[in-house]
């Protein structure tokens, strides 16, 4: 485990884990409040993110930028990660040795900002911390508590722009983490 954000930069940057290093152009690390109450976790960085290293800029990042901006979040106030930190190829999913070679960096983000809300972005995300036993369709929308910290799976950014049926759920399920975060920060829980 990494004890310092300079340690993980360092160690991400360096990173020849596995084979998604040979095809980057950028490490994506993370982005955001590095003090944040919610942090969101996506699968991994796709074009626009690989060439930008930043994550959430592409068509999916817009989308989800649009709902911040909705329900009055904004990219400043949260953490925005992935479980990769290079982009697969062909934006395909990360395969679980992939996976599996970057937890550790994730885990040391989540210790390092101490979150009290993890919103996972999709299936890859909900699997990847939660366990293989979750399928997205049957927890989006539920909260999961783990080791001190409120979970709550949601649909994928880039799901939303090939089904639009469930960018209504999405924006339930970002409105139930602003109220569940504004109780939380009143101190009503």
């Amino acid at each position: 485990m990494y004890e310092t954000w300079e340690q993980i930069e360092e160690a991400c940057v360096k990173c020849q884990k596995c084979k998604l290093w040979k095809t980057r152009t950028n490490v994506v690390i993370g982005e955001g409040n590095r003090k944040a109450n919610v942090m969101f976790i996506g699968e991994g960085p796709g074009a626009d993110e690989d060439r930008e290293g930043i994550p959430f800029v592409g068509k999916a990042g817009q989308l989800m930028n649009m709902a911040f901006e909705g329900l009055g979040f904004q990219r400043e106030q949260v953490y925005i990660a992935n479980i990769v930190k290079c982009r697969p190829p062909g934006n395909r999913n990360p395969e679980e040795d992939e996976v599996i070679a970057c937890l550790d960096y994730l885990r040391s983000q989540v210790l390092l900002i101490k979150p009290k809300i993890i919103v996972l972005l999709g299936s890859i995300a909900l699997k990847s911390i939660l366990g293989k036993e979750y399928g997205i369709t049957a927890s989006r929308g539920r909260w999961i508590e783990k080791k001190q910290i409120l979970y709550m799976p949601t649909f994928h950014p880039a799901a939303l722009l090939r089904d639009e049926s469930k960018k209504i759920d999405f924006w339930r399920d970002l409105k139930e983490v602003r109220e569940k975060m504004e109780k939380i920060c009143n101190n009503k829980e």
